[in-house]
């Protein structure tokens, strides 16, 4: 195998005005330049050092898919989402975003089977639309981790103190002269925080065990919730006052958008494939398997949190604790404060996985500085990634309320999950099947325009005729395309989406119908954060990649011609 020698990291100011100078020549070079699976799987690999250690099987999959996503539904956006969005309707919310993420997640699956590598989303990117699309889906990926752990840590400190009896404020120290929403100081959110980022540094297995244990508790708990909230509930509570869907279908629509937040977990049981002694049939199992579960759960617990109270009398923040005192179950409400906060802690273990992982594929890739990719030889885990990143959050998780964050973090899962159904069906039918790519990225281009078109005339309210319009011709330019362009079939795959394309456009589909559904300060926000990520790519990115990808030469190349790093560059209509 070839081996790759190093980039030089002393650069000297004047040799980098020398690189900014030929940015545009660079751009081109490296803006579509992509890697194939087997020199991601193997060239780029290298570049961390060490390798993870394989460890986990599919039942640690499920459990680390439980746990990080049950804690951060459950206690975090029900409660504000049937108080002010959805009302009792919220389940039906849930079921909305839960059939998305199911999608979503079987072109995670097929990808993760193919590419068993740690770099998830931003990986499953690169290799089909290039540098430029993994880098700017993954750097919304990491921020969309950072920004939910953040929020994930502070409701902590909201269920710790109902645990005990005491005020959340009482635990956070407000300072004076800070903007409002900024200025109250959650030090318990960044103890806790610190706490599982060194836990992290240890061992991946040992983590994922402590989780599957706290996960065991995490659903026992959860039975009680449903059983008490049905037993002790009334049903009445879901239609008055205001019915079952106070807030219309357009509130069911919206609220969906939102607790689509509740879902992010699932992707990074994708980043954890390094780790999997079988990827191929563990993967499939632990992914999907962990989204209906939590699917269904998540149903449960909102139906039983509806059942407790009616939804103008739901607590926004420690929702479900407030629920049981409003009863006349005080002693309910500190069991549920001790559970939410177990669970919480289970997301955040397995969330801040996820996190380090991206950060060390991206790492490899030069995008970011190549320290962030090395991984510890006596761990196996990438100790720099996951330090980096848990100060990271700490700071935030100091001084940021959930509500400025939660938008902004849907928007740019629903973005990345939108991109990774486009790669797939690119990838199928392109890169796999060998057709060319004009008729794929028309279809793809009419998909997206009949999908927005949809969603901005629902969003709008305009006559009712152009919905089955839009709609109509989504599904004839589906059936046109599966018609027209013959897909081979991946024999020597042992999993893959079935009935293609058609579970990859209705995950479009819903992506973007669930974006249009958030605020206009969640698009300002993203605008923001796009503009910075680009500007970082165009003044640091593409110059470290052209650096590691352009001018290394490997020193095997010459005795080994067949595995000399290639490129692909997607071909353009």
């Amino acid at each position: 195998m070839a081996t790759i020698r190093s980039t030089p990291t002393n650069v000297s100011f004047s040799n980098y005005l020398q690189s900014l100078s030929q940015t545009p020549h660079r751009l081109r070079k490296r803006m579509l330049a992509t890697w194939t699976p087997d020199q991601e799987l193997n060239q780029v690999r290298l570049r961390s050092g060490a390798d993870m250690m394989r460890k986990l099987k599919w039942y640690d999959l499920i459990a680390l898919g439980i746990g990080g996503m049950l804690g951060v539904g459950v206690f975090v956006t029900t409660g504000l989402v049937a108080h002010q969005i959805s009302g009792p309707s919220v389940f039906i919310s849930y079921i909305i975003a839960g059939i998305s993420a199911l999608l979503s997640s079987l072109c995670y699956t097929e990808f993760s089977v193919q590419i068993p590598v740690a770099g998830g989303a931003f990986s499953y990117l690169r290799v089909t639309f290039g540098e430029f699309v993994g880098y700017f889906a993954g750097a919304n990926i990491l921020m969309e981790y950072v920004l939910s752990n953040a929020a994930v840590a502070r409701t902590f400190t909201e269920y710790l103190c109902h645990a005990v009896g005491e005020n959340p404020n009482s635990w956070r120290f407000e300072v004076d002269g800070l903007v409002e929403g900024y200025n109250k100081l959650d030090f318990p959110a960044v103890a806790l925080i610190l706490l599982l980022t060194l836990c992290l540094c240890h061992s991946t297995k040992e983590s994922s065990v402590l989780n599957l244990v706290m996960t065991v508790f995490h659903l026992i708990f959860f039975g009680f919730i449903i059983i008490a909230g049905f037993y002790k509930g009334s049903a009445k509570n879901l239609v008055e006052p205001g019915g079952l869907a106070p807030f219309g279908v357009k509130g069911i629509l919206d609220g969906a958008a939102t607790v689509y937040f509740s879902y992010i977990g699932y992707d990074s049981v994708s980043t954890m494939a390094e780790e999997i002694r079988n990827p191929a049939k563990s993967l499939p199992v632990g992914i999907v398997g962990s989204v209906l579960i939590v699917t269904g759960l998540y149903c449960l617990v909102a139906l039983s949190l509806c059942f407790l109270v009616p939804y103008n009398m739901i607590d926004k923040d420690a929702s479900f604790s407030v629920a049981f005192q409003k009863i006349g179950w005080k002693w309910a409400g500190n069991v549920v404060g001790a559970g939410a906060s177990l669970g919480i802690v289970a997301s955040l273990l397995v969330a801040m996985l996820g996190q380090a992982r991206y950060l060390c594929v991206i790492g490899r890739a030069r995008l970011v500085p190549s320290w962030l990719a090395k991984v510890n030889p006596s761990t196996g885990t990438p100790l720099n990634a996951t330090l980096f990143l848990g100060l990271c959050t700490a700071s935030i998780a100091l001084f940021t309320e959930l509500h400025i964050i939660i938008d902004i973090i849907s928007i740019s899962t629903l973005l990345v999950f939108y991109l990774v159904a486009n790669a797939l069906i690119y990838r199928r039918y392109v890169i796999v099947s060998h057709n060319p790519p004009s008729q794929t990225l028309l279809f793809l281009f009419l998909l997206s325009s009949c999908s927005i078109g949809f969603s901005m005339s629902w969003k709008l309210e305009e006559q009712w005729w152009v919905l089955p319009v839009f709609g109509g011709f989504m599904i004839t330019i589906t059936a046109f395309f599966q018609y027209m362009v013959p897909s081979i079939c991946q024999t020597n795959e042992e999993w893959s989406v079935p009935f293609m394309p058609w579970p990859a456009v209705a995950s479009i589909f819903l992506n973007v119908f669930l974006v249009t559904s958030l605020k206009i300060p969640s698009f300002q926000r993203f605008g923001i954060w796009a503009c910075l990520i680009t500007l970082f790519y165009v003044l640091y990115g593409v110059h470290s990649t052209y650096r590691a990808e352009e001018m290394e030469v490997g020193v095997g190349d010459i005795s080994h011609p067949s595995t000399q790093q290639s490129k692909l560059d997607i071909q353009l209509l």
